[in-house]
């Protein structure tokens, strides 16, 4: 459990919760770029078996999509989530109570089935590299599955033991695999040149399979959602901003610096990524034979790979190769890094997660085993993969423009809300024609929808008796009201859910309490009100605000779960005081069990018991446990 408030950096990216030391934003691309620049190893492999001759066309569109669409999103992402958060985070500030927190654990879901298959597809393809190399052992031939568990196994203990230089491994296969990549791609293009026959041999077969140029065109619009893949790097750029240099002058709520870097980041790998998408489609589709793209032949998977051994023989693409196998891998690493970004910032502090989901260790045994079992679900098959790793890409690509769309509304942004609307279409059209026609992809991800909406209410009802408020901060007033009552040697509060606020309301209410409760009539009591609000929200810090109302001190907090708020009160104000209080309390009227229904949707319901079990939970020596008194 060593881990669970992470301050040591040694688990560096963008879970950390201190970032120590943050780096130019060129050298924090290179981390999201694990993720972003590694698809290469597959991308125009996938592509080319997706849209066949019409792979570099369907390529165009994604590519206009990329630097129009997605591009656009996400430099507004990174303005109004600096934090790191990402388009979930905006989400749920533009989405309140409950239908937000459904919402954001149904993105988790897709966000989840993106990071893992990345995971899985990353190692998945590195092991084919490295089957397919020529001086591969013998005893790799037909390894795909067990190459592909070592390499996820080992991830995971990279990550149990800690993963501070992740930026500096970044850095170096990053540059090494665009400039491998930039020799490939140049050699191509020359081959190409120098024969331009294989232009008209794919002009030929292009418009006799196909027809005509708008049915080309047609053809490509329909297609290019199957090329997804390449817009994968765009959430982990914002995942990766509290990574980038700031200006201690900027403001805290408004870092302009790092806000500048984020975008120069995502701007410049998009730009280098689309120059890479069209050159690979081209040229790998006019100089490989169709066949080989298919299950079985040697450029299914690694299409730029075969091209590095054909045309720069066994050394240079035996070179390629381990430099593709080290960034499929590491692309793993950004990935989990993005898991465990999300899950400690959302799951816990909804109630929806043990407090074990915080820590690093804990969290990595989880999605490891996972990684497993999806590994050998698809049997380390890279193409059987891609259908729900585009899924989880464009789903959170569409939530990114869906939320940009949404603030621009809200802060009547004519022009940008008509710009991103016309995106989020684009976007949802995607999205639905990839569910269409490759549905696996929402399988999986609802399958890890169902399973953290269920692991999630059984963990809310489990921690339904903990105490819920990380601190409780008293108001000067607040603070001299106990101190006073403390000196008397008694701390007496009386539970009082306000109605009309009147007068005669608290009178009303003390005399109650004093006649059934026996009261001393001379004890001084303190009103204690929790003003309801979002229930929804699991944690809270509490502000406690004292005030005089009618003559009666009353004490004033708000929150969205009344009796853990009670209880956190109590025992704030005994630690303070050293004194151990009463609560006096009514019963609730009512049906208990719809009452404990009420208690868990809106945090109301069943006040006194619940709040009596939270505070036997919360202290065990009953000497020091505030009681609590009921009629």
């Amino acid at each position: 459990m060593t881990g669970l408030v992470d301050d040591s950096g040694a688990h560096q990216g963008p879970h950390a919760k201190r970032v120590e030391h943050t780096n130019s934003w060129w050298r924090v691309m290179c981390l999201t770029g694990l993720d972003y620049f590694s698809t290469l190893g597959y991308q125009p492999a996938i592509a080319a078996l997706a849209a066949g001759l019409v792979s570099p066309f369907a390529t165009l569109v994604l590519v206009a999509l990329t630097l129009f669409g997605a591009l656009p999103v996400y430099r507004r992402v990174a303005k109004e989530s600096f934090k790191g958060s990402g388009s979930i985070a905006m989400l749920e500030r533009l989405l309140p109570w409950w239908a937000g927190k459904l919402f954001v654990l149904v993105l988790l879901g897709f966000a989840a089935t993106d990071f893992m298959i990345t995971i899985t597809l990353s190692a998945a393809d590195a092991s084919a590299h490295a089957i397919a190399n020529p001086f591969a052992p013998a005893w790799f031939e037909g390894g795909q599955v067990w190459i592909t568990l070592v390499l996820i196994a080992l991830l995971g203990l990279v990550f149990l033991k800690g993963f501070r230089e992740a930026i500096r491994v970044a850095v170096v296969l990053v540059a090494v695999f665009l400039a491998l990549n930039l020799v490939v791609v140049v050699v191509a293009i020359w081959h190409v040149i120098e024969n331009p026959v294989v232009i008209e041999d794919w002009w030929s077969a292009l418009f006799t399979q196909h027809g005509d140029p708008l049915l080309v065109i047609g053809v490509a619009l329909i297609v290019f959602p199957k090329l997804a893949l390449g817009l994968s790097g765009f959430e982990t750029g914002v995942a990766v901003m509290p990574q980038i240099h700031g200006s201690q002058n900027d403001p805290p709520n408004d870092p302009q610096t790092r806000i500048r870097g984020a975008r120069r980041l995502l701007t410049t790998a998009a730009v280098i990524m689309s120059a890479f998408l069209i050159t690979s489609s081209f040229t790998t589709t006019l100089l490989i034979p169709q066949a080989e793209f298919q299950p079985g032949g040697e450029a299914n998977g690694r299409a730029l790979a075969y091209l590095a051994h054909e045309f720069l023989g066994e050394a240079f693409g035996t070179v390629y190769d381990v430099s593709t196998i080290l960034i499929l891998w590491f692309a793993g690493a950004s990935a989990m890094a993005g898991l465990l970004n999300l899950v400690p910032r959302y799951l816990p502090k909804y109630g929806m997660a043990p407090q074990w989901a915080r820590a690093v260790r804990p969290l990595v045994i989880v999605f490891i085993a996972i990684a497993f079992l999806i590994t050998i679900i698809f049997e380390a098959d890279v193409d059987a993969q891609g259908g729900a790793y585009a899924t989880g890409v464009l789903v959170l690509i569409t939530s990114a423009s869906v939320a940009v769309t949404i603030s621009a509304r809200q802060r009547r942004q004519r022009p940008q809300f008509i710009g991103f609307g016309v995106i989020t279409v684009v976007f949802l059209y995607t999205t639905a024609l990839n569910i269409v026609e490759r549905p696996d992809g929402l399988r999986i991800a609802a399958l890890f929808i169902l399973g953290i909406l269920v692991i999630s209410l059984v963990s809310r009802v489990g921690r339904s008796f903990e105490l819920r408020a990380p601190t409780v901060a008293f108001d000067p007033v607040a603070t001299e009201f106990i101190a006073d009552d403390a000196e008397r040697g008694e701390l007496l509060f009386i539970a009082h859910e306000p109605h009309s606020e009147s007068g005669h309301e608290y009178a009303a209410k003390d005399r109650d309490e004093r006649r059934y409760s026996n009261i001393p009539a001379g004890a001084r009591t303190i009103f204690l009100e929790v003003h309801p609000s979002d229930s929804s929200d699991f944690e809270e810090d509490l502000d406690v605000v004292g005030s005089s109302q009618f003559g009666y001190r009353v004490l004033r907090v708000r929150s969205g779960n009344v009796p853990n708020t009670i209880a956190a009160v109590l025992l704030a104000a005994r630690d303070a005081t050293g004194v151990v209080p009463t609560v006096y309390c009514e019963w609730t009227e009512g049906n208990p069990i719809s009452n404990m229904f009420r208690y868990l949707i809106t945090g109301v319901g069943e006040v006194a018991p619940v709040t009596r079990e939270v505070l036997r939970e919360a202290e065990p020596d009953l000497k020091r446990r505030p009681a609590v008194h009921v009629v």
